[in-house]
């Protein structure tokens, strides 16, 4: 399959689009400050004990404490604590964790009372970022994802994905891992280690303790609530987890994170360093891909497929509900009995690739059309599950009933991806008034009087309409010039084709605009 990984970087976030097919099929928007991570580690402190939900809030530091169950302690919590006393006092009896001896595993059915306290510190990692009004959701059971391998402290466990079907390839690795993994360490042995050599997998399991001896060395005099260690970027994160033989491309139109990339490339798969490619084009990155263009006609409300059918996918508090309409896709050649299974197969696979795209986790009911056949319906089951066994989130798909609703339930890590595709009328600013144009120029002079003379900003620049530049610039003494006078500032204009008449922004010196 044809993949190609496109990364748009601006001021404040940057943009991941993955193609499969010249199709977009995930889309990423990391921003550059943003708290949480998922993967990150901190040292939090216990805010409140919850008997009643066997609980604790943990304050890490965000305005809303994280969530840590006692199910997501895991089994060696005890040891990590211990652990983490040792290394705050400063004084680690055993600085390597092969050295050190572990406390026996905490019970299945215990109590979160018997293991925390309040105030005591507990190193955890995000789990979940935080979600609407909620906060981050986190464990104790610390865990280092690497290219092939997933290193988990505290076990002397060693298992392997289950995507790797082969026996043999599953007992080779299985005794590899064992033969060179330090004590006190379990592996997980991921689906890209497959038929992978000795010096691969050796390479990436030390980068893994390597990295976990970083972190408990940062716990030295630490304090809560800190960040401990920082997971690796989303752009990183997913080269990580999907770059294999079937990316062609990979386009960065920055050439700090081209860098970046080409370090990380370099590392993991030294091979593929010539699909990394900086891109130089005069028009946006996105739009030279036709991104801009896909993501305009794959969010929102309704979505239509080429042949007609459409979806409309609606959100709740409780769970996404998604109908599937055939629209003006008939075949009158065929039964209606076929005609709803071409329906429900065509949107089978949108429906997966919307599920990708916007992230969607939860409950997903999808009301399909009405199929009277249980064969169709399991063909329908099936043709599902094929196109939602590229989703690399952990999903479960019932099959459809006898109303034709199929219930999904897939795994939710960060905020679902929403773009709004609805633009304001510039006119109207989405009121359905229009205001004189005859008041136009005053509202623009309030506006500069209210930076200048409020705001004391040294630098101006108004984007506007052609024709509002060249009345505000005509003649000797024109409106730009009165302006110079009388708030002794030189405004800049800068004349917008795209721009509607009666629309204007202001921009810094940095050509951020100005929110009025």
């Amino acid at each position: 399959m044809n993949k190609e990984l496109i990364i748009n970087a601006e001021q404040s976030e940057v943009n991941i689009a993955l193609l499969e097919e010249k199709v977009l099929v995930e889309l990423n928007k990391e921003k550059t400050n943003n708290s949480f991570a998922v993967g990150d580690i901190y040292l939090g402190r216990v805010k409140k004990i919850m008997p009643g939900l066997n609980a604790a809030f943990v304050d890490v530091g965000y305005e809303k404490d994280a969530f840590l169950h006692y199910l997501d302690l895991g089994p060696q919590v005890n040891s990590l604590n211990k652990l983490l006393k040792a290394y705050l006092t400063g004084n680690p009896d055993n600085p390597s964790l092969q050295d050190f001896q572990t406390l026996p595993d905490i019970e299945k059915t215990g109590k979160i009372t018997q293991v925390l306290t309040p105030n005591q510190q507990v190193v955890i990692q995000i789990a979940k970022e935080p979600i609407s009004t909620k906060g981050p959701r986190v464990s104790s059971e610390i865990s280092f994802a690497g290219r092939y391998l997933v290193l988990v402290p505290f076990s002397e466990r060693v298992s392997v994905s289950q995507k790797i079907k082969s026996l043999d390839e599953r007992n080779r690795l299985k005794r590899l891992i064992t033969s060179i993994k330090p004590r006190n360490f379990g592996v997980i042995i991921r689906t890209v280690a497959e038929n992978k050599k000795v010096a691969d997998l050796d390479a990436d399991l030390r980068s893994l303790v390597a990295k976990w001896d970083t972190c408990v060395l940062k716990l030295n005099g630490a304090k809560a609530p800190q960040r401990i260690l920082s997971e690796i970027d989303r752009t990183t994160a997913i080269l990580r987890d999907l770059l294999n033989e079937s990316f062609n491309n990979i386009h960065v139109d920055d050439p700090a994170i081209y860098e970046e990339i080409k370090t990380y490339i370099r590392t993991i798969a030294p091979d593929k360093l010539e699909i990394l490619k900086l891109y130089k084009g005069k028009a946006p990155i996105f739009e030279n891909f036709g991104i801009d263009k896909q993501i305009k006609n794959s969010f929102g409300k309704i979505i239509t497929i080429k042949s007609g059918v459409y979806l409309i996918i609606e959100h709740t508090e409780a769970l996404h509900v998604i109908d599937v309409n055939s629209g003006h896709r008939v075949n009158s050649e065929i039964s209606q009995e076929m005609n709803a299974l071409a329906v429900n197969l065509e949107a089978a696979t949108e429906i997966a690739r919307q599920l990708r795209l916007r992230d969607m986790g939860g409950i997903i009911v999808v009301d399909f059309i009405d199929m009277h056949e249980g064969s169709n319906r399991r063909k329908l089951y099936t043709k599902l599950k094929e196109e939602m066994a590229r989703d690399h989130a952990k999903h479960t798909i019932l099959p459809p009933s006898k109303f034709g609703l199929v219930q999904i339930t897939r795994q939710r890590v960060r905020p679902e991806m929403n773009v709004s595709i609805l633009e304001k009328c510039p006119s109207c600013g989405g009121t359905g008034e229009v205001k004189p144009t005859i008041i136009l120029i005053d509202q623009i002079e309030n506006n500069i009087r209210y930076l200048t003379q409020d705001q004391n900003e040294p630098f101006i620049k108004i984007a506007l309409h052609p024709f509002i530049h060249a009345f505000l610039t005509k003649g000797i003494n024109s409106v730009r010039l009165k302006w110079y006078f009388k708030f002794n500032r030189w405004i800049r204009l800068k004349p917008m084709s795209s721009y509607h008449l009666l629309e204007y922004h202001f921009f810094n010196k940095a050509d951020d605009e100005i929110k009025m």
